[in-house]
Order: C-alpha cells, then structure tokens, then sequence
C-alpha cells in the first residue's frame, strides 16, 4: 500500500472508500467553493521565519486550556453524522483524542447519545457543541451535557440558515437514504462501506430522538438539523439564557468579526473559535486564517481563541499560534482518516500532525509553544490581509 503521508492522501483513500454521496457530504462546501479554498490558500501565504542555533533538543508541544493541560494545540473539531463515514465514528474519534491527550467536541448532530459517548469512549476532555433549533431541546441538551460531566459548551452562532452545498443538492443528499437507483448505483460500487453500514443499524441523530424531545416532533427535528433549520430568534440577549442553564467555560464557534468578538465576551463568553465553518456557509467569508488577528487584537487577552478551517499540516496549527490563537481544532483530515481505516485511520492522521508539529518547532527553533506568541516568526504579522481565492490547494483538491 502506498504511504498515506499527508492529509491529502488520507483524502484520496477517504474517497476511494466512500460512496459519492458520503464523500460530497464530507468534503463539499458552499456555492462554488472558494470560502473553503481561502482557508487553504490563505494558510499558505503566512510564512514562518526560522530562528537558528536554539536549543530544540527537548520539546514541549502542550498548552494550557481552561485549567487543562492538552498534550498538542490541536482539538478535534464538533462535526455532525460522523457514523456516515465509519460506523461508532463519533466514538472512535473521542477514543483517538483521548489516546493523544487532546480534546473532542461532541456534536449535537452525532450518531451517539451524548450520555452514551462519555460512557463507552476513553476518558478524556469532552466538549459539548450546540445547536439551538428548539429552546426547550436546547435546554435538555445543556442540562444533560452538565449531568454528563462535558467540560465546555460550544454554541455554534454561524448558521442562522444552512449553506448553499450544491453538491449534496444534486446528489440528493437525506437521512434516511432514499434507495434511489442513482443511490443503489453509487452504494454497490462501494461494498464494504455498505457491509458496514448494513451491520451497523439504522443511522439518526442521537440526541434528538423522541424521549429526549418532550414537546417537540421529534422527526420534524431530524429533518431540521439536517438542513440548518435554526432558531433565527437567537441573538446577543440569548446567551443569558445560556449562561444561566450553563456554568462551564461556554465559547462561541463561528466568529469572525472584530466586533462580534468584543461583543461576546461582554455578554459571557468565555472563548471564541474564530471558524467559517470550513467554507460550508457564506462562500463569501473571509478564510478563518484572515480573521483571526482581528478577533485576537479585538479580545485584547480577556479570553483564549481558537481556530479551525483549512489546518492540514502540524506547522498550520504553529501559523495560527502565531497570529494569536490558543490552539486549533481539525475537522476534514480527521474525517477523512476515519474513512478510509476507522479508528486507526483517526489515530494515524493525528500521530501525522504531531510528528509534522515537533518537526516544525525544532525547524523553527521553538523549544515550546509558550514562545510563539509575539515571536515575530509570522511575516506580516497583524497586517496580514486574505488573498484572492486564485487557485486550488495540492493540500484541499478539487471541491468534489
């Protein structure tokens, strides 16, 4: 078998291993693409100046979050129907984090009970991200996150409506899957993932079931999170809401405004994640990469930022850092990792990106990562401006 070296490999097997369908889902974006191109071609432009004859024999790849020591700058990044690409996706991927001492986040659109998830996946640092459809949902979702012992609550504020995804439009794209002869095509071309699937049991969002929405049509909610149907009444005044129900760290995933970002920590947040949603929702967004010195200048120190979009290699997550941000979460290397070998692959894609991370630190002479902010490595620095989307990434591929 040919080496899977990079995140662009584990790409090429994740869509050799999916049907169509599952891999438009995983790797597609909104429109036609170029939000989520920024993210790479932006990432690319920040170079890093090497500083030589440092002592890099010994490493310290850790950060401090919240109180909690993470073992690397990375977390795996909340994602929803991560069943879809490996069965127990959700589970094998808080198992790979725990086993690499980073954290996982949870989506409200896993195939696995929250309550479940802490139960059955190895002992680590669990996130709870939220989705806000129905208050009352909501509500038991917090409260239940609380009972569970999730240690932050991520409120995902970038999806007032769902994103353009043409791809999964023309692929026709629900749950459950409509066994359209397209579908059956598409399915039959990829048998083991169909053995597994079939195995596995039917595919639905766990937490969203009908004992665990008292008051609300259960199905009509299933269909509403697929689609990003939201509560569009949410604003600045809800998070007391939340505030009052959550008592945790609670950040907000999606900033990329300056000014939203003050705003946020004057209504309660206690951290932001600086994110476009991997190109998903507005193709008009800046990449997560442009924004993030504004939202770090504009916090001014008072609360951690993170980032995720784009990040394919370890000296990304050092790009970020040094622009300002605490840490980064990962999100389609990860997918893709799952894809194409489970858990293992989960496990191989982040022993990748701490191997790229060290490797890194010693080229750039970093004896740890408490020395990058203020280091100067990042050229430009705060004056770095996003690109125009000009090409696709080696990194990224074409968006289908």
């Amino acid at each position: 078998m040919t080496p899977r070296l990079n995140s662009a490999d584990w790409r090429a097997a994740a869509r050799s291993a999916l049907p169509r369908f599952v891999f438009d889902y995983v790797d597609g974006a909104a429109d036609d693409g170029l939000c989520k191109r920024r993210n790479r071609d932006d990432l690319d432009r920040v170079t890093l100046t090497p500083r030589v004859l440092r002592d890099v024999s010994r490493l310290e790849t850790g950060v401090e979050v919240f109180g909690r020591r993470w073992a690397q700058p990375f977390g795996v990044a909340p994602m929803g129907l991560n069943g879809l690409s490996w069965p127990g996706g959700d589970e094998a991927l808080a198992r790979a984090a725990a086993a690499h001492g980073v954290p996982f986040a949870l989506s409200t659109a896993s195939n696995v009970r929250l309550e479940d998830l802490r139960a059955r996946a190895a002992p680590g640092i669990h996130w709870m991200q939220l989705y806000v459809m129905h208050r009352g949902l909501a509500e038991g979702l917090v409260e239940r996150a609380a009972r569970a012992g999730y240690e932050a609550l991520v409120l995902t504020v970038d999806v007032p409506v769902g994103g353009n995804r043409e791809l999964d439009i023309r692929n026709g794209f629900q749950v459950p899957f409509r066994p359209t002869v397209r579908f059956l095509c598409d399915v039959a071309r990829h048998p083991r993932w169909a053995w597994r699937m079939a195995r596995a049991g039917r595919l639905d969002f766990a937490n969203l079931r009908a004992e665990d929405a008292p008051g609300a049509d259960s199905a009509s909610l299933q269909a509403a999170l697929l689609t990003r149907a939201m509560d569009r009444s949410l604003t600045w005044e809800s998070l007391a809401w939340l505030r009052r129900l959550w008592k945790g760290p609670l950040l907000l995933k999606g900033v990329l405004h300056p000014d939203d970002a003050r705003r946020a920590l004057d209504h309660g947040a206690d951290g932001l994640i600086v994110s476009n949603h991997g190109g998903r929702q507005s193709d008009a967004a800046p990449s997560a990469i442009a924004a993030l010195p504004g939202v770090v200048r504009a916090v001014g120190g008072r609360a951690p930022v993170f980032m995720d979009g784009g990040v394919r290699r370890g000296d990304d997550a050092i790009r970020a850092l040094a622009l300002g941000a605490r840490a980064v979460f990962l999100g389609r290397p990860l997918l893709y990792g799952l894809a194409a070998a489970g858990g293992a692959g989960v496990d191989a894609v982040l022993s990748r990106f701490e191997t790229d991370l060290r490797r890194g630190m010693a080229l750039l002479g970093l004896e740890n990562l408490d020395d990058v902010p203020g280091s100067g490595l990042a050229v430009g620095g705060p004056d770095f401006s996003p690109s125009r989307p000009s090409r696709i990434s080696p990194h990224q591929g074409d968006i289908r």
